[in-house]
Order: structure tokens, then C-alpha cells, then sequence
């Protein structure tokens, strides 16, 4: 079970990095959901930046915790935003990253519950 949870946070940590990435360095497609959605570009940046920040924190052990929730509150804004574009499948689908990080989080905190 351990290796599976490695596995996929290391999944969830490469997701983030590159969605995070994507918006830090404004790609077009991001740029253009953005206008669509009607979210304020001055968003874009700092919106990325906390999804790589919780990357790398997920990936600490010190600072798992911590950074499981900002990368799944990161997923959980951008399914929130595909959600009011109107494309319900994908948004429901978006959501299993965010669904993964609470799972590790939940998992982290039975495993050590001292911590």
C-alpha cells in the first residue's frame, strides 16, 4: 500500500508541477480558458505558482501535509472553473486529482496519526 501511495503522489506531484507550469509561463490554452471562464488574468500567475509550490511541498515529507492540500485546493479551482464552462464530464473528471489528494492526506494522517 505504501508503494502505491509513492506512486501516486509522485503522479499528483508531476500533474501539479505541469499544470502549474502551463499558467506560470502563460501558455495560450491556459490563457484562453481563463478569458472564458471570466476569471481575471492577474490570477493566472499567482494560481500556478501554488500549484508548483504545493508540488514540492507534497514531495518533502516534513511538509506532505501541507502540500497535499494547496495541490488539491490548486485541482479543486481549476475543476471548479471547468465546471462553469458547462463541461460537466470533464470538470467531474478533473476532480480525481483533488479526490487523490485528500485520500493521501487522509492515508498520511492514519498511518501517522502522531504527526
Amino acid at each position: 500500500m505504501r508503494i502505491l501511495g509513492l506512486v501516486l503522489l509522485t503522479i499528483l506531484a508531476l500533474l501539479s508541477l505541469a499544470a502549474g507550469g502551463a499558467k506560470v509561463m502563460q501558455a495560450p490554452q491556459e490563457v484562453a480558458f481563463f478569458d472564458q471562464v471570466g476569471v481575471d488574468l492577474f490570477w493566472l500567475i499567482p494560481l500556478g505558482a501554488a500549484q508548483i509550490v504545493g508540488a514540492i511541498l507534497a514531495i518533502v515529507p516534513k511538509t506532505r501535509s501541507l502540500g497535499l492540500i494547496v495541490t488539491g485546493l490548486g485541482f479543486l479551482c481549476s475543476s471548479l472553473m471547468i465546471f462553469a464552462t458547462g463541461n460537466i464530464s470533464f470538470g467531474i473528471l478533473s476532480l480525481v486529482p483533488a479526490v487523490l489528494c485528500l485520500a493521501l492526506l487522509l492515508a498520511k494522517a492514519r498511518i501517522y496519526p502522531t504527526e
